[in-house]
């Protein structure tokens, strides 16, 4: 019941039109009415975002094959039972799908018929500025060259497609053509332990994902300042660059993906660019986080042409260069060596925070916070001796103690006793080809 007055209401629409171009019986457009407000995400949405009548048979449209697949096929057979050639309906047919897709031609003739003004005043809802490009609600798909643009599919993005049926959103999937995954934390800020000017710089961030949406559309500078922010975190592996990026995301209510560059980075000639340009067309508009780790692998220094190699791979930096400068969200480089970044890119980023690794003080806060509440140390384990005397950072840490509380469990205790322990950090220390003397 909750889609059949929006059927209703779009399959009048359409026949307003048709009745008017094919039988010459003028008739304006019908409103939905304040009585068919309800509280689906659908009614709530056109009601918040106080959508007009064509913007509303526009989302509709864009919506109608994902829950009634034959009903334009039906309208228009209606009008044309022998069949034949509606050129100026628009819409196509999918690889899949049996019925009518709409296309921008569809949203042009329901809307506006032969009537080339009104037509040109309507294609104004598929720019760059109008509310549904803005906030990535629906878009038209390219076409091949030569053809024209409003013969393009019109798309829902899936994300509001799952809103306006299930009433809530699915998080896209790491796949090929979306080379990412959501990274999240059940652990909170209190848990990163972090020297104090690390800390200040990443409280800056935290600001700037909170206001900067006010001081662009309230305060007036959105003509002033560049959009989005890029943030490069470097330091050693385990200091807690992927933990801040996820904590960033959990604070301030986005989603972090972390980008697979293994399904990013191609050998074939263009591959990588269009790759990057699917997951920034993506993540377009939707106040995501975009985490590249181990970024040199991708972002590193261009290099003097020797051979078509050497030039394609210094057009994949530069193309780089130019997403990550006009995306309007936060994306945050992760890299080991500050060093092998790309300096046209270090120069365009708004911060560059330095991970360390951890000071004696901040190991044994990281000792002390990671020991299972369940459990406790056997009594001659001195946790202030342990961080003064191993220079690990806080990864090693973790597993340190993931390590010897399996063995405590395995040995029905709950008492992490020193032997345990140690032979955790000599398998830390052996990873990086260090030796330590257990003394046990």
């Amino acid at each position: 019941m909750i889609y059949q007055k929006y059927l209703t209401f779009l399959a009048n629409s359409i026949r307003i039109r048709l009745d008017y171009e094919l039988k010459g019986n003028p008739t304006e457009f019908s409103t939905l009415g304040s009585q068919n407000v309800d509280d689906s995400p659908l009614s709530q949405f056109i009601l918040e975002n106080k959508l007009s009548i064509p913007e509303t048979v526009v989302l509709l449209l864009a919506l109608i094959p994902h829950i009634a697949p034959g009903f334009l096929s039906n309208l228009i057979q209606e009008y044309l039972p022998e069949g034949g050639d509606f050129p100026e309906f628009g819409g196509v047919k999918g690889k899949n799908h049996r019925g009518i897709l709409p296309t921008g031609e569809t949203v042009l003739y329901v809307l506006a018929g032969r009537d080339v003004e009104q037509r040109t005043a309507f294609s104004k809802m598929f720019s760059e500025d109008h509310f549904f490009v803005r906030k990535g609600v629906l878009y038209l798909e390219e076409v091949p060259v030569g053809e024209p643009r409003f013969s393009g599919r019109l798309v829902m993005e899936q994300e509001y497609v799952d809103w306006f049926t299930i009433g809530k959103v699915s998080k896209p999937r790491l796949s090929s053509d979306f080379p990412a995954q959501l990274i999240e934390t059940g652990l909170e800020w209190k848990d990163l332990i972090l020297n104090a000017k690390t800390t200040s710089q990443i409280a800056e961030i935290e600001t700037w994902l909170k206001y900067n949406d006010s001081l662009f559309e309230e305060w007036g500078m959105k003509n002033r300042i560049k959009p989005g922010f890029r943030v490069l975190f470097s330091g050693p592996p385990g200091t807690g660059k992927t933990l801040t990026a996820s904590l960033l995301g959990k604070y301030t209510h986005r989603d972090v993906f972390r980008i697979d560059l293994s399904l990013v980075i191609s050998k074939y000639i263009g591959e990588t660019e269009k790759n990057l340009s699917k997951l920034f067309d993506r993540a377009k508009n939707k106040n995501w986080i975009l985490f590249f780790d181990e970024a040199d692998a991708i972002f590193g220094k261009r290099t003097g042409i020797r051979d078509a190699h050497d030039k394609y791979a210094n057009q994949e930096v530069s193309y780089l260069l130019q997403r990550i400068e006009t995306h309007a969200e936060l994306v945050i480089l992760a890299s080991n060596m500050k060093s092998n970044i790309d300096p046209a890119f270090t120069r365009r980023f708004n911060a560059i925070i330095e991970f360390e690794n951890p000071s004696a003080s901040e190991r044994l806060l990281i000792w002390k916070n990671n020991i299972p509440t369940k459990m406790k140390l056997e009594d001659r384990v001195d946790l202030d001796e342990m961080a003064r005397k191993y220079e690990i950072n806080g990864a090693n840490i973790v597993n340190i103690l993931h390590y010897s509380s399996l063995k405590t469990l395995e040995n029905n205790s709950n008492t992490i006793c020193l032997a345990d322990l140690m032979r955790g950090i000599h398998k830390e220390y052996a990873k990086e080809g260090k030796m330590i003397n257990l003394n046990l």
